[in-house]
């Protein structure tokens, strides 16, 4: 297959697009940590992850291309990047990165972001769907990316909370029990190490239906859960992964599910485990799940000889979630915004923004 043989943006004049190799990873790796501490001075992109997605499993389910100048040949290093990721049915994941100092760049910026209205146009019809939501993320402060995005229609739709709580020795030992009719535990495995299937379901199911209510939730399948497990080039932290369960009528039935990973350390943060999901089922709220199973992450931290705890949270949530994290010590030290826009499968077929 040829390097250029791909379905490729229309580019400004000096520029062209290539499918991307394994050269590609180190240069992108610069590429997009130097983007990303132009905002956030301790960023560190993960190359094994990068890898995954440019070259590895993860792009099997990615449309993607490396800008690089034109006449330079298929081995020059690229000046940009964009990828889409069919994450599930309605939903498109949108990550690019072009050079801060490259001529021209509004024009490039917004080629490759009609470009990705194309492509998510095509993610939608393979799935039968009338349209995709293109979901990219940005830096609050990150007013440059902003502008480009609202320059090629998206819209500012979400801000989310980045928060961090320093680990207590103390919680190793001082940590209530969960409430009396709950429990929790971490999701069993075998002997190999791998989890017990029917746990994986049970947390797939819980982070599902607790999400249900929750502002621009998209169905993902268990399959489509799976496969984003067996594309991430690091080991899935199995031991990281927990269950909490409630009691009704004599039996103890799951009630919600914490994902969680292990964080290397990086400038001068300590080591840390990062919460992915949190979710209860709804039919277990206020029944002291969430903070059951919070607890549990922070016993195994401090177990562990950790540094600090981080998370997501939606700064709109309806549940008052981010009120229960600050609760339990956590502090906000970075914004990001969601940003949309719609890819339609025919142009004429345009849907409703998710609403509350």
């Amino acid at each position: 297959m040829l390097l250029r043989d791909h379905f490729p943006p229309d580019l400004p004049a000096g520029f062209t697009s290539r499918l991307p190799v394994e050269a590609d990873v180190g240069p992108l790796d610069a590429l997009v940590t130097a983007d990303q501490r132009t905002h956030t001075p301790d960023a560190e992109v993960t190359a094994d992850s990068l890898r995954s997605r440019l070259v590895g499993l993860r792009s099997f389910s990615r449309r993607q291309v490396v800008v690089v100048p034109d006449g330079a040949g298929d081995t020059a290093e690229p000046v940009g990047w964009i990828a889409l990721a069919d994450r599930a049915s309605g939903r498109t994941d949108l990550q690019w990165v072009l050079a801060r100092d490259l001529p021209r760049r509004a024009e490039l910026a917004a080629a490759l972001l009609a470009w990705a209205r194309e492509v998510g146009g095509s993610f939608a019809r393979h799935r039968g769907v009338e349209a995709t939501w293109l979901d990219a993320s940005v830096t609050e402060t990150d007013t440059d990316r902003s502008a480009l995005l609202a320059a090629s229609g998206f819209t500012h739709v979400r801000t989310w909370l980045h928060m961090r709580r320093p680990v207590d020795p103390a919680d190793a030992t001082d940590l209530p029990a969960p409430r009396e009719g709950t429990r929790v535990r971490r999701v069993h495995r075998h002997p190999s190490g791998l989890p017990v299937a029917q746990d994986v379901t049970t947390v797939h199911r819980m982070l599902e239906e607790s999400f249900a209510d929750h502002w621009g939730s998209y169905r993902e399948s268990f399959a489509e859960f799976v496969q984003r497990l067996v594309e991430d080039p690091r080991e899935a932290d199995w031991d990281h992964w927990w269950i909490a369960e409630v009691e009704r009528e004599g039996r103890w039935l799951p009630a919600g599910g914490l994902v969680a990973a292990r964080q290397a350390a990086r400038g001068d943060l300590g080591e840390g485990t990062y919460l992915e999901y949190l979710g209860v089922h709804r039919s277990a709220r206020g029944r002291g799940v969430a903070k059951a199973l919070l607890h549990a992450a922070f016993r195994d931290a401090a177990e562990r000889g950790l540094a600090r705890l981080e998370l997501e949270v939606d700064a709109d949530s309806p549940t008052g979630a981010n009120g229960l994290y600050e609760a339990m010590g956590f502090r906000a030290f970075e914004r990001t915004q969601t940003w949309h826009a719609q890819a339609a499968s025919h142009p004429s077929r345009l849907l409703e923004p998710p609403g509350d």
